[in-house]
């Protein structure tokens, strides 16, 4: 794989000004800084913060703010021209107009209700009656791409196209690997529709990263191009007949690169195979079920909204925002009407649709891009060499990796890890919600048994010295179901919130004091003590620390 991602065609030469419109100053000459004015302005903040000394040299604010993805990629925090020096880019977006917005749908009414309201193309169960399922839908204008299909379905569905020319992106929907596949082919060749879908959500919902994801996707594209021309199709005839299928999450920018990456794989795979000019992927970008929650779920609507800006800033052919209450049961008119507004309102009022690649030429995005591309082909080959059990257990390490991250609150999770409220009125939805495993699950389970009682929050000193304390002490309990109380009757655990001063002059006689009015158990805001029975402070494990205080509590 080339490891390629700098800018390629550049902007168009400036151009003098009209007489009429004056002179232009892009900036002022005072504004003109350098790298190292940065890293001094860097630096000033993170001494402050106490995450650099003041012997520490400015230059060391790159390995502070450097992040590392789940794939041990390093997004730096800044980007600069440097990133692409002997890059170039390939495979870039191409769509320079909206997306479809499409909906998943198991009924009629449901289906009319959507494309009556926003909606431009559906997907739909291959299990379901497909004649009664879509009755009444121009199927001349909204492409239907089927979930999971076969032969069988494949044949049902034709039946109903009968004498329509079917939507562009009308897809049979085989599974991209499956035996059906080149029956399934044939059938939609003949048909002018689409005949599979090569999907990459199913393993991001189980725990994959993006490199991960990328790597299953481009396996399984191989195997669909390697049935395909074994069976007599020409490789740009199988490749004009495949949509992929990606998840998307409110990581804004990892999200972004890794749907612009696959476009420059899928090129790459198709240039390997002998096609000279490579067929343009059809992608349909699906915001992730794993990262929303079912506590605070309104929190949702934004993490959709990041992931699906990602998705159209990608070049995304079609969007899925999955409704915020999908973690509770069946969505409601409402959560569907919020997700197929999302799309509308990133088109009709952000424009996003009117640029082909947007993040093009951005010196992090593009390195990322590449970045990413280079990891998954890698992936690809461990996949060709191990085969899919050596890859479900790398997975099941992201997995690993990825649930350390959320128990330390690395990765925070608004509503659930962070800022929880205990007091909140969950919406009533019928059915069950989401089979996934969401990133929060293990919060959500403690949140699911909260503590039968609360945990006594004994202060020390003024509210001025112990509110920091106290509050990040009370965020905690309640990240874990787990209320607190200033009432001290009946009370089996106590965290002691103040100053580290107040606890040198007076946390020992306090937490005997607890003792002796029958805490079994004290918990100091901050770091141990040899006076306190455990221990709450930043970088914490959250989980394990809850997972204990409960067990006091009981």
């Amino acid at each position: 794989m080339p490891t390629d991602a700098s800018v390629e065609g550049g902007l168009d030469e400036p151009t003098e000004l009209e007489p009429d419109q004056g002179s232009l100053a892009l900036a002022d000459p005072a504004d003109d800084h350098t790298r190292a004015d940065w890293e001094a302005a860097a630096a000033a903040v993170l001494r402050k913060a106490g995450r650099l000394a003041e012997d520490d040299g400015d230059d060391l604010v790159w390995e502070r703010l450097t992040r590392t993805t789940l794939d041990g990629l390093a997004v730096p925090p800044l980007g600069t021209p440097d990133l692409l020096e002997e890059l170039t880019t390939s495979g870039r977006p191409t769509r320079a107009a909206g997306w479809h917005v499409r909906t998943r749908v198991a009924d009629n009414e449901t289906a009319l209700a959507d494309l009556d309201t926003g909606a431009t193309a559906l997907t739909v169960p291959a299990t379901a009656d497909l004649e009664a399922l879509l009755e009444g839908v121009l199927l001349d204008l909204a492409p239907v791409v089927v979930d999971a299909g076969d032969a069988t379905s494949a044949r049902a569905f034709l039946a109903v196209l009968a004498d329509t020319t079917p939507a562009d992106g009308t897809n049979l929907g085989v599974a991209a690997t499956g035996a059906d596949l080149v029956e399934v082919a044939r059938l939609a060749r003949d048909a002018g529709v689409l005949a599979a879908v090569v999907d990459g959500t199913a393993v991001h919902d189980a725990g994959a990263s993006d490199v991960q994801e990328l790597g299953r996707v481009l396996a399984d594209a191989a195997a669909y191009l390697r049935t395909l021309s074994g069976a007599g199709f020409s490789v740009d005839e199988a490749a004009g007949l495949v949509e992929f299928r990606l998840s998307a999450t409110d990581h804004q920018f990892p999200t972004i690169a890794k749907l612009r990456a696959v476009r420059r794989l899928w090129a790459r795979m198709q240039e390997l195979s002998g096609v000279d000019a490579p067929v343009p992927m059809r992608l349909h970008v699906v915001t992730s079920r794993a990262m929303l929650s079912r506590y605070d779920p309104w929190v949702n609507m934004l993490r959709t909204t990041v992931a699906a800006f990602a998705a159209g800033v990608a070049g995304a052919d079609a969007v899925t925002v999955v409704p915020f209450d999908s973690p509770l049961g069946e969505p409601d008119a409402f959560g569907r009407r919020i997700a197929r507004n999302t799309s509308h309102l990133l088109m009709s009022e952000s424009h996003l649709g009117r640029v082909a690649d947007p993040a093009g030429g951005s010196y992090a995005v593009e390195k990322l891009t590449d970045d990413l591309a280079v990891a998954a082909w890698a992936e690809l080959g461990r996949i060709e060499a191990d085969g899919l059990d050596a890859f479900d257990a790398r997975v099941a390490e992201t997995v690993a990796a990825r649930d350390r991250a959320v128990a330390t609150r690395k990765q925070p999770l608004t509503g659930l890890t962070e800022f929880p409220n205990l007091a909140e009125t969950l919406p009533e939805r019928s059915g069950e919600g989401d089979d996934v495993r969401r990133w929060g699950a293990a919060f959500e389970a403690l949140r699911a048994e909260p503590a039968t009682s609360p945990v006594l929050l004994a202060t020390l000193g003024p509210v001025s010295a112990h509110t920091a304390r106290a509050t990040f002490a009370t965020n905690l309990l309640a990240a874990g179901g787990i209320a607190v109380t200033s009432e001290p009757d009946g009370a089996r655990v106590a965290v002691v919130a103040g100053t580290d001063a107040a606890y040198d002059e007076e946390g020992a006689a306090r937490a005997a004091s607890l003792r002796e009015a029958g805490v079994g158990w004290v918990v100091v805001a901050g770091r141990p003590r040899d006076w306190a029975d455990d221990s709450c402070a930043l970088g914490v494990d959250a989980l394990d620390f809850l997972t204990r205080t409960k067990e006091r509590l009981s």
